[in-house]
């Protein structure tokens, strides 16, 4: 039996590759901090004599006894309410833990997979983005912890794989939705969802003519394990490349909750992308892969998620899970 480590591993992403992990017959080693995860998303998993969960900051280190086969390095938060919050720990878990994670790669002669961002394209100046444009980034922006601790993290992964002859991935994950999204992340989707839910009108911000390109989780979990098993060592989007703005997507959304609440415009955040649509020329080329779920589809099951969380879920806030700057600064599981 094969074992593959995937931190991050009780998040949303993380836990799905977990789920697909297990099926395809691995041992999992699943390892998370929770400091954005979730035990719920595992837990019907911990059960299993091929599942062990680490509660571990890879930022600090990381300890694997044992034969490794693979790697999957999905510990960061992904939403801006996290990243904002949390900005040291992004840049030290895309720093700090990708060197760890390319470390135990080169300890146990395992192959790592480093779970990349279409973020690293910053405010694109091509469209549709491709991997070979080097993008349009803020470094000392509130967005840079997220985009440069994305950009480094790559960086630091091709110095490896030159350097040390380490075998990589990177994969580059374009908007992505499903189960196990958190309402309260500040993504634009489980935010839409979650105001529907509550009766509340759908905040878009300017004038909601920016894009986005949304890929349900199970293509995204199909394109990463296809980009693993593969043997192409450079970055691969994977996404949707069906594009909507974001007034658009909001009457989708106002149509398939039946809610009566209207879209209200806020004020555009800095450095927020006007454009965000993957060409995913390579991934079909490499991969043989392209979504097949359509957002009508997609949609439907998501929402069918959210309805079933309890009034404690839909209506609680995500903005003290992370305590005081102090707290931040000093907990045993900070990133």
């Amino acid at each position: 039996m094969k074992k593959v480590l995937i931190t991050g591993a009780a998040g949303f992403l993380g836990s799905h590759l977990c789920d697909r992990f297990i099926k395809e017959g691995y041992y999992v080693i699943a390892m998370d901090n929770l400091i954005t995860g979730d035990m719920k998303n595992i837990a019907h998993l911990t059960p299993l004599p091929q599942f062990d969960f680490y509660h571990q900051d890879v930022s600090k280190y990381i300890h694997i006894s044992g034969e490794l086969d693979y790697i999957l390095h999905f510990a960061s938060p992904a939403s801006p309410i996290d990243y904002l919050k949390i900005p040291i720990q992004t840049l030290k878990v895309g720093s700090l833990g990708t060197h760890n994670c390319l470390g135990l790669a080169k300890a146990k002669g395992a192959r790592i997979l480093v779970a990349s961002t279409s973020e690293v394209y910053g405010d694109p100046l091509v469209h549709p983005q491709n991997e070979d444009y080097w993008g349009n980034v803020n470094p000392i922006g509130p967005r840079g912890v997220y985009d440069e601790a994305k950009r480094f993290q790559e960086a630091i992964t091709m110095a490896y794989h030159r350097y040390h002859a380490i075998e990589t991935r990177i994969v580059r994950i374009f908007n992505t939705y499903g189960p196990r999204m958190r309402l309260n992340d500040g993504r634009v989707l489980p935010a839409f969802i979650g105001q529907a839910l509550r009766g509340e009108d759908l905040t878009m911000f300017g004038d909601g003519s920016q894009t986005r390109s949304f890929c349900y989780v199970d293509d995204l979990v199909e394109g990463i394990y296809r980009l693993l098993l593969s043997d192409y060592a450079y970055p691969v989007n994977v996404g949707n490349p069906d594009e909507i703005t974001i007034r658009e997507f909001g009457e989708e959304i106002i149509k398939l909750t039946g809610t009566r609440q209207k879209l209200i415009s806020k004020p555009l955040p800095a450095d927020d992308p006007k454009q965000r649509r993957p060409d995913i020329s390579r991934a079909r080329e490499i991969l043989g892969w392209e979504p097949k779920v359509s957002r009508a589809e997609g949609l439907k099951i998501t929402y069918d998620y959210f309805k079933s969380l309890s009034p404690e879920e839909l209506h609680g806030s995500e903005h003290s899970r992370y305590g005081t700057p102090y707290e931040q600064g000093s907990h045993a599981v900070s990133q």
